[in-house]
This record gives C-alpha cells, structure tokens and sequence, in this order.
C-alpha cells in the first residue's frame, strides 16, 4: 500500500526532506574497510555515499558489505560450516557467494557498489517512495547536475516525510 504525500498544492520534492550533505558522513575510494567501520559504528549509520576529492558520486557502500568484508577477513566470528542453516533459502545462499567475491579488497573502492542508482533534489517525493518500495534500497544519493553529492534520501527521511505532511494536513 502506497500512501500519497501530496496534501498540498505543490509537490513535494527529495530537496524538501533530504539530508544535506554538509550532515553526511562519507568516504572515499581510497578510505579503509576498517577506517570505514569504526564510522559505521561510531556514527550509527547503515552505509556511506563515496566521493571523489571534487564531492563527485563514485559509488556507494552499506553496512552489508563492510561487515561481511570484516567477518570473512577475520574481524568476525568464524563459522565453520560453508552452507546456510535449514532455516535458510537459496537466495541468502548466493547473497553470501556475490558477497565472498566483493570482500577480497581492504578499501572502499574495491568493495563499493559503483555508479549507484542516485536522484536529483527537483526529484518527486513520490516517485522516490516508490523507488525504495520497488528496489529495497535504504538510501539514495542526490547529486546536481554535474554527479556531485548534495545530499542523501533515506527511508528514514521519507517516515519524517510522511509524519510532517499528515500533520500538516490535520492542522489545516
């Protein structure tokens, strides 16, 4: 069930509700797994927008990937056994596979997703839900019209959304 966000005249836009990228907490290629986990853990967040020197869009790494990386390159418990629990499906088996090829490197720019999925601040809020709907995707890049980084949407930012246009709406 999609709820529509437009109780007002005008639409609302991903510049409206994004988080601004001077509140962003980034890396580079060049940045460590390590370096980009204790920020991961320091600063409570679930993935990093990549940059280059000029604030230009690189790539994008989550959690997942750091944290596989850390536990296939010793940083984690060790399980022995190769195959999922009963429990698990074919499809987490096969995450895990792609994962294992991903983890070889000890940088950013060789386990991050490049030329990621990424939208423009003008971009309709709506259209933006349905994307992280669709895709399953926790974040997404805004970059201006030369690809660099503006800010970032998140689905948390979309719940803040959603929040701020229903009172809105009851206070009319």
């Amino acid at each position: 069930m999609l709820i529509t966000l437009q109780p007002r005249e005008e639409v609302y836009t991903v510049g409206d509700f994004m988080t601004r990228k001077e509140h962003l907490h980034v890396v580079k290629p060049t940045t460590t797994v390590d370096e980009a986990l204790d920020i991961l853990v320091e600063k409570r967040v679930t993935g990093f927008p990549v940059i280059d020197d000029d604030w230009k869009l690189v790539g994008v790494v989550s959690d997942y990937d750091l944290l596989a990386l850390d536990s296939i390159s010793g940083g984690g418990q060790h399980d022995t056994n190769m195959f999922p629990d009963v429990d698990s499906t074919w499809k987490t088996f096969n995450e895990i596979q792609k994962l294992l090829n991903k983890t070889n490197g000890k940088v950013i720019g060789d386990v991050m997703t490049p030329a990621p999925l990424i939208v423009r601040e003008n971009t309709n809020l709506e259209d933006v839900v349905r994307l992280l709907l669709r895709t399953k995707y926790r974040r997404l890049p805004v970059v201006d019209n030369e690809g660099k980084l503006v800010g970032i949407i998140t689905r948390g930012n979309v719940v803040r959304a959603a929040l701020h246009i229903k009172q809105t709406t009851q206070n009319l």
